[in-house]
């Protein structure tokens, strides 16, 4: 055959064809979210997970009792798997029943009562499985058994059971087992009765049997929780802490069976990462099918899910935006969940553009492709985007961006009485020279408040104007906030001993080592700029970077010197910043705690035992801004800037509304396959003709020649046979 004409035909049968779809092609118009991901998720056991990439996934997976309203702001607080709110009632030492609107110091105990919905069940699952006569058929595998056992789906026999109180009690139990070390244990123990006693109490069963043998907490009652029957529970907390009522919305406080724990148990699964941390087990809209956190992790629909309805009441704009039109109809609307491991900003910016992403952060060299600000300053989307019908959300996040010192650590934190009031003007010079407002012109397009403390916007605590001024840092001068001079920077840093940068002691140059979590490329402008940040005051800073689990470890062991972290709020309440901060959350040691700085001051930790205690309240407000203000004095961390989230979405994209505060917001989401796929093969078709023409004129310029050589061919054919 003719080559041109089988080129044509190449080129025909490629039409309509996207080459460069990175998904197999049988997953083309279906109900399928496509999303990104960073950073590695390292624990997805509820008891261990507290970081921003692990909830991403176990928000989707299991269900606390209580959720945060979708619609509803400010943020409120409903029922998830109990029937109504919890009810708390308050108990003086002697047992006796107080009113409700009793004084904190009255009160001796807090007992939360939850009932259950009865009919929700569990994900499949083989711990659930059982044979003909009842018994579990995985609960005593055998080497020869795992030798056919490479994942969870190798199991043949998956089933169910419904929800019970009991699993909610049995995962309170597990906060105190001592090979799991939850970050939240020392906080809780402080506050659920009998958990401490109750985890000395595994410590030593676990140091009686052999290593890695299986603890079956329900053979160990813990005295502040209580089973009322099948559906219903009982949490006794000391004193009074309001807060508590937000943790029952935290996966911390999600249902775990025994079976899962029996089963994640037996020797030899740990090794083929068959773990609860590694395949996760709720009653969540979604289950965890694919977990290969260097490449892919994969959301699918949970079967046995059902009874839960999109709200059909919100904020007074919701309607206007079209946020109701699903309101009463079943969650969830999306069938899965793909999340494909993307390190660079760059490749992920192409694939949104390309529709291969549904949504997308904005970073800094794609801000003005995507950005433009009206006279007003109101940020919309470019016409280019507005073209492919991208919209624009953004919001101020309940969340602090700070680096941090460790006040264990002898140069920043000192350890003598004079050694830390050295560390304190060293501390403070610092925080004078790293100049935020320029760090948020320059690596985040604006988007972004530089800090005066700890507490962001929208939270109780938070000041704006003269009032919440930093007076270590800045000054007001006329009508607005004006930072402090290098030149008084300089002046903290000799009164701490090192004129000019230099140890007075030593006479060696000062250095200081600040730990990062693993960058980019992209990355690299940003750490050379906070070096020439602490060069202004003549610092020289070495920056060690580590993944983000060895950076974990590193915290967790007090290792680090300065070092570069963030919160996003748990709840909206103060305490839940303040906290960060208290001495006994210290990181490291044997609290485990969320306090990474291990700052220990003890007027600010009298001031917040006491702050944790009260409702909202006029008094409440004076302790903690003399709180923000005692932090303010000791600086253990550059308070860094409290970000806004700029997020774009495809036109396919339905039910977006922003909440920083709940995670298990996929259920309401909402995608058009249809219009997805058209506008890929739009977007993505592929331009053949350049080939097409380029070949044409090549074998146009090849005819000459041909034609000449079957000349000179016909010409030599001749000759030989006259000869």
């Amino acid at each position: 055959m003719n080559p041109l004409i089988v080129l044509i035909l190449f080129l025909t049968a490629c039409s309509g064809t996207i080459w460069n779809n990175p998904y197999p092609s049988g997953d083309s118009g279906k109900n399928i979210l496509y999303n990104a991901f960073a950073e590695r998720p390292k624990h997805l056991d509820p008891v261990q997970s507290y970081s921003s990439n692990e909830i991403l996934f176990t928000a989707q997976i299991y269900q606390p009792p209580l959720q945060y309203h979708y619609l509803k702001r400010p943020f409120t607080l409903i029922p998830q798997t109990v029937n109504k709110m919890p009810v708390v009632q308050y108990f003086d030492e002697q047992g006796n029943l107080l009113p409700t609107d009793n004084e904190s110091a009255d009160i001796a105990y807090s007992v939360y009562e939850l009932s259950l919905k009865q009919g929700i069940f569990y994900q499949p699952h083989p711990a659930f499985a059982r044979g003909d006569q009842g018994e579990f058929l995985y609960h005593d595998l055998t080497r020869e058994d795992l030798q056919r056992v490479f994942k969870l789906a190798d199991f043949s026999q998956m089933s169910t059971r419904e929800l019970l109180a009991e699993d909610y009690i049995y995962q309170i139990k597990r906060l105190a087992h001592p090979r799991l070390h939850s970050p939240i244990f020392s906080l809780m123990a402080d506050y659920i009765v009998g958990l401490r006693e109750y985890a000395e109490t595994l410590r030593k069963e676990a140091g009686a049997t052999p290593k890695d043998s299986h603890l079956d907490l329900r053979d160990f009652p813990l005295t502040g929780v209580e089973k009322v029957d099948d559906y219903t529970y009982r949490i006794k907390i000391k004193g009074k802490y309001p807060q508590f009522m937000y943790w029952l919305a935290m996966p911390f406080f999600s249902p775990i069976p025994w079976e899962a724990d029996r089963f994640y148990a037996q020797a030899g699964l740990a090794k083929k990462n068959i773990t609860l941390d590694w395949y996760p087990i709720g009653t969540g809209p979604y289950m965890l099918t694919e977990n290969d956190p260097n490449r892919i992790m994969v959301l699918e629909r949970n079967p046995n899910f059902h009874g839960e309805l999109f709200p059909s009441e919100g904020m007074p704009e919701d309607e206007e935006k079209g946020l109701l039109e699903d309101a009463g109809k079943p969650l969830p609307f999306i069938d899965k969940v793909i999340f494909s491991r993307e390190k660079e900003n760059i490749p992920r910016w192409n694939k949104f553009l390309q529709g291969y992403y549904d949504a997308s952060g904005i970073g800094s060299d794609s801000f003005d492709q995507a950005v433009q600000f009206s006279g007003q300053g109101e940020a919309t989307v470019t016409e280019a985007m507005m073209a492919q019908g991208i919209r624009l959300e953004t919001a101020v996040a309940p969340s602090t961006y700070y680096i941090g010192f460790n006040m264990l650590d002898s140069v920043v934190g000192g350890r003598s009485e004079q050694e830390k009031e050295s560390a304190r003007k060293l501390r403070q010079a610092i925080s004078i020279a790293v100049d935020y407002e320029e760090y948020v012109s320059i690596f985040a397009n604006g988007r972004g408040i530089p800090a005066q403390g700890p507490i962001p916007p929208g939270i109780t605590g938070y000041r704006e104007d003269k009032e919440g001024v930093n007076s270590i840092v800045y000054k007001w001068q006329d009508g607005k906030v004006q930072r402090r001079t290098i030149e008084e920077a300089k002046r903290l840093l000799a009164e701490a001993g090192y004129p000019n940068g230099i140890d007075s002691k030593t006479g060696t140059p000062l250095v200081l080592y600040y730990d990062v979590t693993a960058r980019s490329a992209d990355d690299k402008s940003i750490l050379d700029w906070m070096r020439k940040q602490f060069r202004k005051i003549n610092i020289q800073l070495v920056v060690r970077s580590t993944d983000y689990n060895r950076f974990q470890d590193k915290i967790r062991k007090g290792n680090a010197q300065i070092f570069e972290w963030g919160w996003n709020a748990d709840y909206p309440d103060p305490e839940n910043f303040l906290f960060l901060l208290y001495g006994p959350q210290g990181k490291a040691g044997n609290n485990s705690g969320n306090n990474a700085a291990n700052y220990d001051n003890a007027e600010y930790n009298r001031l917040f035992e006491q702050m944790e205690k009260m409702e909202d309240s006029p008094k409440r407000e004076q302790i903690i801004a003399r709180m923000v203000e005692i932090l303010r004095q000791d600086a253990p961390w550059l308070w860094g800037y409290h970000p806004k989230d700029y997020a774009l979405y495809h036109a396919w994209y339905k039910n977006v509304k922003t909440n920083k505060l709940s995670y298990n917001n996929m259920k309401y989401l909402r995608i058009d396959p249809v219009l997805r796929e058209q506008e890929r093969r739009e977007w993505n078709e592929p331009v053949i003709w350049p080939i097409g023409t380029a070949v044409t004129v090549l074998a146009l310029s090849l005819i000459p020649g041909i034609i000449v050589y079957r000349r000179r061919q016909r010409t030599v054919g001749l000759r030989g046979a006259i000869a």
